[in-house]
């Protein structure tokens, strides 16, 4: 079977991705955090893929790395936990923040990730909890210094403007900043646009949690 796929990025939709390898357009359905790490629509890219293959469908998954892969595999380890919910769940949260949910034993923070409930956010608890690590040379979020402004100064802007506390979004703008920038190196290649809608859509879901 195969590992990856490389090609060009001919659309980038909401929880999939169309790359063009050789004449052949794949259909690739990935989480939206995977989604955000790959480069803008015309240009090239690499994905690391998984192939379900049922009696009524095959269906591509795809991540922005071997690691977010990894971790789709683990949460499939989960009762209750399918393909399609492990998407879901790494859609709404950065694989860094789940991992620390997880090994700090936070089950108020997993409830509140979209689609899972108490009982299987209990169960991944149990399943996972320690046993999931983050690379030794990225930084956490909660050790990024908090973004007073500066160069997300209009995002920041217009969330307090929604009526979001303003502390609380440069505290959010910060972290989020911080986990791209250490987990996808093609944020910091990204325009100033990109960047603002990437933290934009990010911040909503965490500060409506």
């Amino acid at each position: 079977m195969f590992n990856s796929i490389s090609g060009t990025i001919t659309g980038k939709f909401p929880q999939k991705v169309f790359i063009e390898n050789n004449g052949i357009e794949w259909d690739i359905t990935m989480p939206d955090t995977s989604l955000d790490a790959l480069p803008n629509v015309g240009e090239r890219a690499k994905v690391y893929v998984w192939l379900q293959h049922t009696e009524n469908a095959m269906i591509l998954f795809g991540f922005s790395s071997s690691k977010d892969r990894d971790l789709f595999f683990d949460l499939n380890k989960v009762d209750g936990v399918g393909p399609k919910s492990a998407i879901k769940i790494m859609s709404s949260i950065a694989r860094e923040q789940l991992v620390a949910s997880l090994d700090s034993g936070d089950l108020a923070a997993l409830e509140k990730i979209p689609g899972l409930g108490k009982k299987t956010a209990q169960k991944m608890l149990l399943a996972l909890k320690g046993k999931l690590t983050l690379d030794e040379d990225l930084p956490s979020a909660a050790k990024q210094s908090p973004n007073r402004g500066g160069e997300y100064a209009d995002v920041i802007k217009a969330l307090s403007e929604m009526g979001y506390d303003r502390r609380q979004v440069e505290e959010c703008i910060a972290n989020l900043a911080g986990e791209l920038k250490s987990s996808d190196s093609s944020f910091d290649k990204k325009s100033k646009e990109a960047k603002e809608e990437i933290l934009f859509r990010r911040a909503i879901i965490s500060l409506a949690q």
